[in-house]
């Protein structure tokens, strides 16, 4: 047995305290939305004042979360254009009340979440879309900010870590998106300036696996994971809450120094 096969071994003895179920079997494939990207993403990155930095950290195949700041509603079509690839986003409810919205979230593979479920069913809904090999927005804020000076970054919060610890092969990609704000400001401007310059930063990817055994994240050994294996349930259930909020803090860490203002 390998090392990569004892850890494995090693943190699959957590399970029943991370592991978030999906709640399909697969996501279903989506045309229109396959149309869109391969026919309006060349044209934002080369027709609006957008600069990229970072590309080939986006994995092009394989269960991906892209993790980026939130300023405004051009966020999502930002990293989607650079992405290359289909991208879900998780959307409450009522983004889907109105027909014609209800057309365009479906038919771009946007998946929608119950707000009276609470976290467990967008957790399950957005578990679904990393089972499926697929890539996955994420702002791990959970809201747009709405500071109105600077800084704008708010504190994450750790259903990315519960993410990226129940899929531990998952690449977690931080994304800095710096200008988007003045192109469409919540509660300001009502039709999205694109004039306006755009950068999106894309940082080095990591696994739950690799920031689990490095030095400077969780900093855990297959000794150690499998010692923590065997204590009490309450204290098995705090560690994990510990290194979701230290996984979550160190993301927010490495968007501010990608840029995020």
């Amino acid at each position: 047995m390998t090392s990569v096969d004892e850890l494995q071994l090693a943190w699959s003895q957590l399970k029943p305290y991370y592991e978030i179920p999906s709640n399909a079997d697969k996501l279903p494939r989506k045309p229109i939305y396959g149309f869109l990207r391969l026919t309006l993403s060349p044209f934002l990155r080369t027709g609006l004042r957008l600069k990229y930095c970072g590309l080939e950290h986006i994995p092009r195949k394989g269960p991906t979360i892209l993790a980026a700041n939130h300023l405004s509603h051009v966020d999502p079509i930002i990293v989607i254009s650079a992405a290359r690839r289909t991208t879900h986003y998780l959307a409450k409810d009522g983004h889907f009340s109105n027909p014609f919205t209800r057309i365009v979230m479906t038919s771009t593979g946007q998946i929608e979440t119950k707000r009276e479920s609470g976290g467990a069913d967008a957790l399950s809904s957005a578990a679904t879309v990393l089972s499926s090999q697929r890539a996955l927005g994420i702002f791990p804020e959970g809201t747009r900010s709405r500071k109105t000076e600077p800084p704008f970054l708010l504190e994450g919060k750790t259903g990315i870590a519960r993410l990226s610890a129940s899929y531990p092969d998952t690449r977690v990609v931080p994304i800095a998106l710096i200008g988007t704000r003045n192109v469409m400001a919540p509660a300001i401007h009502k039709i999205p300036r694109f004039w306006k310059k755009i950068e999106m930063h894309a940082g080095q990817s990591i696994t739950w696996y690799e920031w689990l055994t490095d030095l400077n994240g969780g900093n855990y050994s297959i000794k150690s994971l499998q010692e923590l294996s065997k204590k009490q349930p309450e204290e098995i259930k705090a560690e994990l809450s510990r290194l979701y909020r230290l996984f979550t803090n160190q993301l927010m860490e490495t968007l501010r120094d990608l840029g995020a203002p």
